[in-house]
């Protein structure tokens, strides 16, 4: 039953812890699973700090020193551990802590069948896909480093950069690398370099380690956090059998930190050597190109009708003369046949003339009305008749008109 509080009456702080602690009584034990962060030995009690690997909570543990005696050798700050523990409230400070009975240090191959499970999640989701890593720039001008402070890792990234390229830049984060709160530190620090303006890629880099030093780089917080970032990601995480959950979420991936180093940055002797390749290779196809050009621009002015193009003149002169020619002479021949057919058509004409038959001394007769006498039956007596000569015209007058002559006359015979 709840205790009645109001602002006339409210409840004594004591008093307010001691329901809690009611409260916190009644829960039975469970069983935890966390890492250890900071472990503290006193005679006959153990003081515990107990996190959440995924969450920034913790809690404070207790327990008799029987409880972790015999794992003394090998829990330590960091260690992964399950401890059965009862909820307890310490009501003269108002605290919470967990009261160990028993506790289990996580085995190897509890860890490792964990990181194998959550690789398939992971990769179910696609963050391992191979379309969505994204290229390195050529030549990056800044390059962002995540690492630990004074540690080899940090020595070798830098040194082997700056001896390929000493105009490269970096931006170094110092994190832990190892403990509870490396993953969170590396993290935030990948975050941090992805909205900087100038970094140009991001390499998170760290020295070998056994599997559980290599934890925080298998975090999943962490791997999301590379999958989100939109600077490209450098894994150079421990040796090249070390292979840590970042190794597949990051766009490359990098032996070792000098691997690293040498995969982001280009040297510069080489990129010296290969601009002198290019530029020797460019020159000879230049050259060669322009000989080729050469030799084939001498070939075409050495034909004879560029080297003397005034033969082919003479030649297209000579054959037109040729042509003027004969057609001229064709144009004679048709002209003299064509002269030849007239006059003889003309002497036809001129024979077939009625004119030509008057030049024999016919004449033709035309009465008054222009009527042509082809007959005598067509005259009378003293008509009036138009006769027609070679020379002229005159007019006659019928006379006394013959008989009619049984016998034709020769149509040929002049009249007298």
């Amino acid at each position: 039953m709840a205790n009645p509080s109001s602002p006339e009456a409210p409840l004594p702080v004591g008093k307010v812890s001691q329901l809690i602690g009611g409260w916190v009584d009644r829960l039975g034990a469970i069983w935890v699973e966390g890492q250890i962060t900071q472990l503290s030995r006193r005679p006959g009690m153990q003081f515990l700090t107990l996190r959440d690997p995924d969450k920034d909570v913790s809690l404070s543990v207790t327990c008799f020193r029987s409880v972790v005696e015999p794992l003394a050798d090998t829990l330590h700050e960091g260690s992964r551990v399950i401890l059965h523990a009862k909820p307890e409230w310490y009501t003269a400070r108002g605290t919470l802590s967990l009261r160990a009975t028993e506790i289990r240090l996580v085995g190897l191959g509890e860890l490792l069948a964990r990181l194998e499970q959550l690789k398939r999640k992971l990769a179910d989701e696609g963050l391992f896909a191979a379309e969505r890593k994204r290229p390195l720039p050529f030549l990056p001008h800044c390059i962002g480093l995540v690492t630990g402070r004074a540690s080899a890792a940090e020595r070798d990234v830098l040194e082997v950069a700056r001896r390929r390229w000493p105009a490269v830049r970096f931006e170094v984060r110092n994190v832990l690398v190892q403990g509870p709160q490396a993953a969170g530190q590396v993290a935030r620090a990948v975050r941090e370099l992805d909205q900087h303006a100038e970094v140009d890629v991001i390499i998170v880099a760290r020295g070998g380690g056994s599997v559980e030093d290599l934890l925080p780089f298998s975090d999943e917080e962490l791997c999301r956090t590379v999958v989100a970032t939109r600077t490209p990601v450098v894994s150079a995480i421990g040796h090249e059998p070390d292979q840590p959950l970042l190794d597949f979420v990051a766009d490359l991936r990098a032996a070792t930190p000098t691997d690293a180093a040498k995969r982001v940055v280009p040297d510069v002797g080489e990129e010296q050597a290969r601009v002198r390749q290019l530029r020797d290779r460019a020159r000879r196809m230049i050259t060669g190109l322009v000989e080729r050009e050469r030799a084939g621009l001498a070939g075409v002015r050495s034909r004879p009708v560029l080297a003397a193009p005034h033969r082919l003149l003479g030649e297209r002169e000579q054959e037109l003369t040729a042509l003027l020619d004969r057609a001229r002479r064709t144009l004679g021949h048709r002209l003299d046949r064509a002269e030849s057919d007239l006059g003889h058509t003309l002497a036809r004409v001129v024979a077939l003339s009625p004119a030509a038959t008057l030049e024999r001394g016919y004449a033709v007769l035309q009465r008054a009305d222009g009527q042509v006498v082809t007959d005598p039956v067509q005259l009378t007596e003293g008509a009036a008749l138009h006769a027609r000569v070679a020379g002229g015209g005159f007019e006659v007058t019928v006379g006394q008109l013959p008989a009619p002559d049984p016998q034709p006359e020769c149509p040929d015979q002049p009249l007298g």
